[in-house]
Order: structure tokens, then sequence, then C-alpha cells
């Protein structure tokens, strides 16, 4: 069976406090599922696309909820790594106001992918007849061990005849630059389609430039990327932002309209854009990828909770120019 896309890193219980209210007054909280890579696949099967996710999680309730909420949208779990030990990560969000920004508190030490371990995940079967495999930054943030089974993974994609996309995903709360600097620096060998903003790019490679195409060049000629996209995000007020994407391929610049966005939720855009994208590229070229991916990041963001419950015809509508309507009659 051919599987479109496999992506491989943490999904944790997302418990966020309703209202805008400060964690530490909050009676109540909301409970989501969110993780980067698990965010791509629930967003491109919901595209359209065959999408497989691999973790290693706990054997309980809290992880079957995880496994419950990523099959429930179509996508493959079957190679989750199930363990009696260790934990199911989660994180607390805080949504702020102006001027008080949203935070993030992260309870996943110990988690069950941080104990992940080289030689028991089975690569060359889950790889068997599948077009791409993508992960993030995050994931070999998590320990040394993720790191290393993280990189056995992008390999093994490689040797499959995949292709491979990394989401840069700097967090500043998981590892320091210069780590992920080194880190990074080794893995891009196996990349081919990078994800990245501006901000991240300097931050892990130190690589500035005066436009955002210049910077997608200088990342090209440094590591031979087949494609470099990069999300950008101006910062209107703390619920109004402008959205928007380039790619750069070949030497060409390829970009699509701003979106003015009234945020519902901004967590998990930048899955959603990945994953628009590289639907979008799979079944296209790097113009679809980047028109399908600001499309889908736009509508994600007008939804609570990082998984993206979009649907393919109004993704396609939104890309093509429709869906600006105050009612849909």
């Amino acid at each position: 069976m051919t599987t479109d896309v496999i992506t491989f890193g943490e999904t944790m219980i997302r418990l966020s406090a309703p209202d805008k209210k400060r964690l530490e007054q909050t009676e109540s909280m909301d409970v989501n599922i969110g993780g980067s890579e698990s965010n791509v696949a629930v967003a491109i099967s919901r595209l359209g696309l065959d999408t497989s996710f691999v973790t290693r999680l706990t054997e309980n309730p809290l992880g079957r909820m995880v496994e419950n909420k990523i099959r429930e949208q179509g996508v493959d779990t079957s190679n989750i790594v199930w363990t009696d030990e260790d934990r199911v990560g989660k994180y607390y969000l805080e949504f702020g106001a102006n001027p008080r920004p949203s935070s993030v508190i992260y309870d996943r030490a110990d988690s069950a992918i941080s104990n992940v371990r080289k030689g028991t995940i089975d690569w060359e079967s889950i790889f068997e007849g599948g077009r791409l495999f993508h992960t993030s930054g995050i994931t070999p943030a998590l320990s040394d061990s993720a790191r290393e089974v993280t990189k056995e993974s992008m390999m093994a994609a490689k040797e499959e005849g995949l292709l491979v996309s990394v989401d840069l995903n700097y967090r500043s709360k998981l590892w320091s630059q210069a780590d992920a600097k080194e880190c990074m620096t080794e893995l891009m060998d196996y990349t081919d389609i990078l994800v990245t903003t501006e901000e991240d790019t300097e931050r892990v490679f130190d690589i500035t430039a005066d436009t955002y195409e210049e910077v997608a060049s200088k990342l090209t000629d440094k590591f031979d990327f087949e494609v470099v996209a990069i999300t950008l995000r101006d910062n209107i007020s703390m619920w109004r932002n402008d959205w928007t994407a380039i790619a750069y391929k070949d030497g060409v610049v390829y970009d699509d309209m701003t979106y003015e966005l009234e945020l519902v939720d901004r967590v998990g855009g930048g899955d959603s854009f990945t994953a628009g994208f590289l639907y979008g590229y799979l079944t296209g070229d790097a113009q679809k990828g980047v028109e399908y991916g600001n499309a889908t990041s736009a509508i994600k963001q007008t939804n609570p909770g990082d998984i993206n419950w979009c649907t393919h015809e109004e993704v396609k509508s939104l890309a093509e120019g429709g869906g600006r309507v105050r009612i849909s009659r």
C-alpha cells in the first residue's frame, strides 16, 4: 500500500484555559491534543492524501486519547510504538490579549517519545511504498535518544527513496540555539524540503539577508535543498495577523496573496501551512504548494485547537480566490 506522507514526532495532551483566563485562575480546562507532526498528518489526510503517524506512546487512557483523535481523522496509527512505561506529555496554554502575550508551559519531561531508542522502529517496513517523510526540529530537541532516532529515520527515508521534509520549528524552551545549530545542520544533509521562518533561520543557522527571497536563496546554496518555504506573519495585534508565505525552487520565487486573519487560535498555524504546502507540492508544484499552504493555514487559525478541521473544498476555494463572503449559502 502506498502512503503519501509519513510523519514522526510527539503528540501531547493540550490543556488550555477558556475565555482568556490566566492558568492560575481557571477552574476548568479545554482538553485537546497537539503535536507538530501529527497536526501535519491530520491536515494532509483531510485534504485527501494517505498519511501515517509514527510516535511512541504510553498504553493508558491518555495515550489512547492521542491515538483515537488522530485516527478519527483518517490517519494510519498502526505504526505507533506502545509502551507500559513513561508518560504522555502535556502542555498548558494560556491565551493572552494585548499587551499580555499568550504563553505555553510544557510538562513533557520523560515522555514516551523522549525515551525512544534506535533500532526499535522498523523504518524500512514503514517507508515501503511511501512518497514523503516529514518531521520537525522539535523532535530531536526532546532528548539525545530522540535526536538519534530522528537522524535514523531521515537516513532510512532517503535510503528508501522518499522525499524528506523538515519544519525547522525552533523552540527555545527545549534547547539552546547552539545545540539546535549543531543538530539541525547535520540533519540538513538528509533534507529535501525545508519549511522555516526568517527568525528561526537566523536563530539556528545564523543566516540573515535583506529580503525573505535572499534568505531562501542562501539556505538553498548552503544545504542544496530541492525547495524552501518561508512563512511570514505580521502581528498587527494579538488577535489580528497578516499571513503569507513564499517558496524558492531552482532560483525561482513563488508567492501568494496576504491573508488578513481574525484569529481564533494561531497554535498549529505553521503546521497547517506545512500540510497544505506538502499537499500542493505533491499534487502539483511549488506554486500550488504556497497557495494551498497559505489557505490551509488561514482556515486553521479560525478554529480552536491544534488540529485543522478544514475540508479540501474550502481550501481549494480559498486558494483560488473564493471563500471571502460573509455567509456561504
